[in-house]
Order: C-alpha cells, then structure tokens, then sequence
C-alpha cells in the first residue's frame, strides 16, 4: 500500500498543476493561433507536411502551451489573496496549499522559458517579442484592480496569440492576422464579461473591478453580445479576405449559432446555467473553426 502511494504521489500532483493552470483551456486560443499560421503557410505557399513546416507547427504549439501555462501560473500566485476569500475560487491548488508558492514560480519560470526558447527556435522577429508577450500576458492580471474594462485587457492579450502565430511563419505581421486577432479579442472579451457575472457580489466587496460591478447584470450581457457580433463579423471578413470556401463558413454559421445560444441561455434574472458545460461551449467553437479552415483547405485548395 505504501509503495501504491509513492508511485502515485507525484501524478496526482500533475493533474493538481493542470488543474491550477485549466491546462484543458488552451484550446480556447491555440486553435485560432494555427489557424493564422495555416493561413501565413498559405501565402508563402509552403508545404503543409514538410519535415520544416511541421517543425514550425511543433514550436508554435510549444510557444503558446508555455505562454498560457506562466500567464494562468502568474495570475494563480498573484491572485491567492483573493481566490482564498472567494467562495468559487477558495478550493484552487494554490489557495489550498496543495501548491506552494515556490512550486508556482518555478512552474512560471519553466513555462515562460519554454515560451522564449519556441520562439528563438521560429525566427529573429518572435524572438525579440517573446518579452513583450511574457509582458502583456502577465500585465492583464493586475487590471482588475484599477480599471473596470480588464476584459479586453485579456482579450487583447489572448488575441495576440493569432498575430504571434502568423510572425512565427512569416517573420512579419498581415491584415489577416490582426483580424484573426481582434476576433479573439472580442470574443475572450465577451466570454469574460459573462464570467465575471459568477463574482458579481464578490468582487464589489472585494474593491476589484469589471463591468458587470460597473454597469449592472443587463447592460453586461448587452455589451457581451455586442462583443460577439463583431467576432462574428471579423470572421466573415476573414473569410472573405483569403477567399475560404463554403465550409469555413458553415464554420462560422455554426460558431455563430453556438455564440448566439450562449446568449440565449441567459438573462438578466436567471444566470443559472452559467455553468462548466456553458464554458466549454467556447472550447467547441474554436475547434470548430480550425477544423472548418483545414476542410476548406484540403477541399478546395
């Protein structure tokens, strides 16, 4: 029994620093990420399956695994304080004690080195942004404390992973990849908006800040559906941009109608199914629109 325990020790506390960093959330952006890097491998006519290409893929899938991992590691450190007072947040391993703090730092260190080696693999461009990235996803943890609108001080944030996955190819920065960009942005925005509705309360007594405490429950979640119709419109202008086909956007009439049940589920005196299950709703929608462009790719390319 003893020897069971040992071996299972240092699982559990795996699947304990995946569940301090939602490691399961990184397909909220990293789909978004490939799909701008498919689209730059498009225009520079590289091929897909190249040993290049692929190895290209590997370091950008690495570069945004490290990136999420340090920035959701660095708001868990920074954030104890109020996660511990915060019913829906006081059973996390990092208020617990389950993980220490110097077990967080490190695993910051870790992810954020992780983030500039991918990127010094890609080329000189990602590699002189690296820490302005490390930056900006860091800075967002700090805005709830100052200013009401730090959802699309996350937005932008997260948004800059389409940019990043487009330099990562090309060594530059399109049009389309700050579309890609701004559709992320509105809809992580949006998306947070809703989710700050869960610490409405909390975060009033708390002295922190968002726009559900700023501008009540209804105006909230008109500004969130303000947010997604122009995720929805930056997605139409993508796909007409780089001239995608018919399947992309039966992509984005799905997206789109997975957004607008979101909305629909609902309303100002009954949030009650903002629950886990509506969350991954927005893991659904970014897979779907990366599978929708390889499709259209393969079809009519």
């Amino acid at each position: 029994m003893n020897r069971e325990k040992i071996t299972l020790k240092p699982i559990l506390n795996i699947t304990k620093y995946f569940e301090l960093i939602k490691f399961s959330h990184t397909v909220f952006a990293l789909p978004f990420a490939l799909i701008s890097s498919i689209l730059a491998t498009r225009e520079l006519q590289l091929t897909y399956l190249s040993v290049k290409t692929l190895e290209l893929f590997a370091w950008i899938i690495l570069a945004m695994v490290g990136a999420r991992s340090g920035a959701m590691g660095f708001n868990r450190l920074i954030d104890a304080k109020w996660d511990a007072e915060n019913p829906r947040t006081a059973t996390r391993p990092s208020v617990t004690g389950e993980i220490g703090r110097i077990s967080m730092l490190i695993m910051i260190l870790i992810s954020f080195s992780l983030l500039v080696i991918s990127a010094w693999n890609l080329n000189s461009l990602a590699f002189r942004l690296s820490p302005f990235a490390i930056f900006l996803v860091c800075f967002y943890s700090y805005t709830k404390r100052f200013t009401n609108y730090s959802h699309l001080f996350l937005g932008i944030a997260i948004g800059s992973a389409p940019v990043a996955g487009w330099i990562a190819i090309s060594g530059s920065i399109s049009v389309s990849s700050l579309i890609i960009g701004l559709s992320v942005l509105t809809w992580i925005a949006g998306f947070d908006i809703l989710y700050a509705l869960q610490d409405l309360e909390y975060d009033k007594t708390a002295g922190l800040h968002s726009i559900p405490v700023k501008f009540g429950i209804g105006r909230s979640l008109r500004m969130a559906k303000l947010m997604h119709f122009i995720t929805i419109l930056c997605w139409c202008f993508l796909a007409y941009r780089e001239s995608l086909a018919l399947i992309f956007y039966t992509g984005i009439l799905i997206s789109s109608f997975l957004l607008i049940w979101e909305h629909r589920l609902l309303k100002e005196d009954d949030l009650s199914k903002l629950n886990i299950a509506f969350f991954n709703m927005n893991a659904v929608i970014s897979v779907t629109m990366f599978v929708a462009l390889i499709a259209d790719i393969l079809v009519f390319s």
